[in-house]
C-alpha cells in the first residue's frame, strides 16, 4: 500500500463514517494529509483529518477520530490505528501491505515516480541563454543543471517540454565582442568595455588561421568577419560544453532572427493597433502599468531604434504562436524586473499572463581552503562551467548545483565535492547505488533470487523505514515539479541513501557460510532491488549517473 493508496483509503473511510451518521461529508478535503511520525513508536503514518473537520460537522476531533479508527481497523492492510492527543490518528500497516510498495516499484521500473499532473501541458523551458561572448559562467552553469533537471521533472509529470536556448546575438555586446577579437588579432590592448581572457586570443587566432587576409580588408568588412566568425565559434563552444555537461537543447533560437524576419516590427504594429503602445516624447511606450508592472516601458526609443524589450515581446509572441501554453524563463539574479514586464507583455498581446513564469536564480561561488575563488585562468574575469567540471567532475557539479534551491545563494566547497567520502552528498548517494549493485552481483553468485518474495517477512523497523521512504518518491517528484524545486529530489535521495545504509547495517541480505537461501533473503533482495531502482530514477531526474561500481 503506497502513501497515495493509504490516503485514498483514509478519505473513503472518513467519508463513509461521516455519511453513515448523517453529517455533512462536503467538509472533507479532496486530498488528505499523511505524515511519517518522527518517533516510530507513533506508527507508520499519522493524520490530523479529524482535527481538520470535526468542528464543522458538529462533533469533537477525538470522537471523529475514534469512529474513523474503528472503521479503518476492518481493512486487511491495516495493523493498528490509535487515537492520540487531541485527535491524531496513528496508523500502522501490515507488513504485506507495505511490501506492495516494493512490488509496485519493481513492476514500474524506470517509470516509478512518474505522474500525469501535466499531461495536458506544452511547456517552453528557456534557460542558460548566455550571450555568445564568452564561456558559460557559474550562474549559467547553475541554470544548465537546474533547468535541465526541471525539464526532466516536468516530463516525469507528463508535460511535453521543449528546452530552448535564446542566443542574444543582436546588439551592443556583440559589437564589443567583435572589437575585442580585432584588438587581440593585432596585438592591441583590450578595449575598455571589451572582453578579455585566453579564449579571446584563441578565437582571434582561429579566425586569422581561417581568414588570413582579414586584417587587410576594409574596417567594416573586417569587423563583420570577426563578429560572424567569433559568434559562430563561441556558439559552437557553448553548445559543446553544455552537451558534455549533459544538457542539450531542442531549440537554439537566435535573437537576431526576430529582427531579420520582421517579427519585432509586426509585434510593435499589433500593439499600436490594439492601443497598448502609445507615443510620448518621440518614443513608443508599452502600457505595462495597466497590467501590473511598476512603470510603462519604452519599446521604440526616440531615435527609432528598438529597446531590448521589443525583442522580448516578439519572442514571447513567437512562443505562443508555436503552441506553448506555458513559457518558463529561468533568469539571473539581476532580472527581477522581468517578472512583471513579461507578464504585462503577455497580457498586452492578448495572452493569459499566467502563461508566463519567471524563475530567478541567485549567485554561485567556488571555495577552496575556505577562501573564495575569483578568477578563471581561461576566461580572465569569471569562473566558468569548464573550471567547475575540471575541479569536481560533471556528476558532482550537477548535483551540487541542484541540491540547493536556486533562489538561494550557493557556495561550492571544491575539496568537499571532489572527496570520496560520505560527507560528499553525491558520493554518499552514488555509493549506496553501487553497494546495491554489488549485492545484486553477489546474490547471483549465490543463487539467491527475488522471485515471489514474501513481503510479510519484512518486519524489522529498518525494513519498514526503508520501504516507507521508497513510498514517498512519487510525491517528492510531483512536488518538485509543481513547485519548480529540483533540490527536493536531491535531498530525498540523501534521505533514502541514509535509510538504506541503516537497513544494511542491521539486516543481513544474503546467506553466509553454509546457510541456505531462505524466504527472508529473497524478500530483502527484492527490497534492495527496489531501492536501487529508486536511487537510479532519482539520479536520472538530476542528470547524474548511477554507477554500478565505485
Amino acid at each position: 500500500m503506497t502513501p497515495a493508496d493509504l490516503a485514498e483509503l483514509l478519505r473513503s473511510t472518513a467519508a463513509r463514517v461521516i455519511t453513515d451518521r448523517g453529517l455533512d461529508v462536503h467538509v472533507l478535503p479532496e486530498r488528505l494529509t499523511l505524515e511519517r511520525p518522527r518517533n516510530p513508536e507513533h506508527g507508520d503514518y499519522a493524520t490530523n483529518v479529524a482535527m481538520q473537520v470535526a468542528k464543522r460537522i458538529g462533533t469533537s476531533p477525538r470522537e471523529l477520530a475514534g469512529w474513523i479508527a474503528e472503521a479503518l481497523s476492518d481493512s486487511a492492510d491495516i495493523s493498528t490505528v490509535e487515537v492520540a492527543g487531541p485527535g491524531f490518528l496513528n496508523i500502522r500497516l501490515e507488513p504485506n501491505a507495505q511490501g506492495k510498495i516494493v512490488a509496485a516499484i519493481l513492476q514500474a521500473g524506470s517509470h516509478y515516480g512518474s505522474g500525469n499532473e501535466y499531461s495536458d501541458r506544452t511547456v517552453n523551458l528557456e534557460f542558460v541563454s548566455a550571450n555568445p561572448t564568452g564561456p558559460i559562467h557559474l550562474g549559467g552553469t547553475r541554470w544548465a543543471a537546474a533547468g535541465d533537471s526541471l525539464g526532466r521533472l516536468l516530463e516525469a509529470q507528463g508535460a511535453k517540454v521543449t528546452r530552448e536556448y535564446y542566443f542574444n546575438d543582436h546588439g551592443a555586446q556583440i559589437d564589443r565582442f567583435a572589437r575585442s577579437l580585432e584588438a587581440a588579432a593585432v596585438g592591441a590592448p583590450t578595449p575598455d568595455d571589451g572582453y578579455a581572457g585566453e579564449y579571446i586570443m584563441e578565437i582571434a587566432g582561429s579566425i586569422l588561421a581561417e581568414r588570413p587576409e582579414v586584417l587587410e580588408l576594409p574596417a567594416e568588412e573586417r569587423h563583420e568577419i570577426f563578429r560572424s566568425f567569433g559568434v559562430g565559434m563561441m556558439f559552437e563552444h557553448i553548445k559543446r560544453t553544455l552537451h558534455e555537461f549533459g544538457t542539450d537543447f531542442d531549440v537554439y533560437f537566435h535573437e537576431n532572427s526576430l529582427f531579420a524576419s520582421g517579427a519585432v516590427e509586426r509585434a510593435v504594429a499589433d500593439l499600436k493597433e490594439n492601443g497598448n503602445l502609445y507615443e510620448n516624447e518621440g518614443a513608443w511606450w508599452l502600457r505595462s502599468t495597466a497590467y501590473g508592472d511598476d512603470k510603462d516601458r519604452v519599446v521604440i526609443k526616440s531615435d527609432g531604434n528598438a529597446a531590448y524589450i521589443a525583442g522580448d515581446i516578439a519572442y514571447l509572441r513567437d512562443k505562443h504562436e508555436r503552441g506553448f501554453g506555458l513559457c518558463i524563463y529561468m533568469l539571473g539574479a539581476d532580472h527581477h524586473g522581468y517578472i512583471a514586464r513579461l507578464k504585462a507583455a503577455a497580457a498586452a498581446l492578448g495572452y493569459d499572463p499566467d502563461s508566463v513564469e519567471v524563475l530567478i536564480g541567485q549567485m554561485v561561488n567556488l571555495v577552496r581552503d575556505g577562501k573564495p575563488i575569483r578568477m578563471s585562468k581561461r576566461a580572465g574575469t569569471v569562473i566558468t562551467l569548464d573550471d567547475l567540471v575540471e575541479a569536481i567532475g560533471v556528476d558532482a557539479a550537477r548535483y551540487a548545483l541542484t541540491r540547493t534551491s536556486f533562489d538561494s545563494g550557493l557556495d561550492i566547497d571544491l575539496e568537499l565535492w571532489a572527496s570520496a567520502s560520505n560527507e560528499n552528498p553525491v558520493y554518499y548517494v552514488q555509493y549506496a547505488h553501487a553497494r546495491l549493485c554489488s549485492i545484486a552481483r553477489n546474490a547471483a553468485d549465490l543463487g539467491v533470487v527475488a522471485a515471489s518474495p514474501e513481503f510479510g517477512l519484512l518486519t524489522h523497523d529498518r525494513e519498514g523505514d526503508l520501504i516507507r521512504t521508497l513510498g514517498e518518491f512519487p510525491a517528492v517528484v510531483k512536488s518538485a515539479a509543481l513547485l519548480r524545486e529540483p533540490h527536493r529530489v536531491a535531498r530525498y535521495l540523501e534521505d533514502l541513501a541514509g535509510a538504506y545504509h541503516r537497513f544494511y547495517d542491521k539486516c543481513r541480505v544474503l546467506p553466509q557460510g553454509d546457510e541456505s537461501p531462505a524466504g527472508i533473503h529473497s524478500a530483502r533482495l527484492a527490497l534492495c532491488h527496489a531501492t536501487r531502482q529508486v536511487l537510479s530514477n532519482g539520479l536520472a531526474l538530476l542528470g547524474v549517473s548511477a554507477p554500478e561500481r565505485m
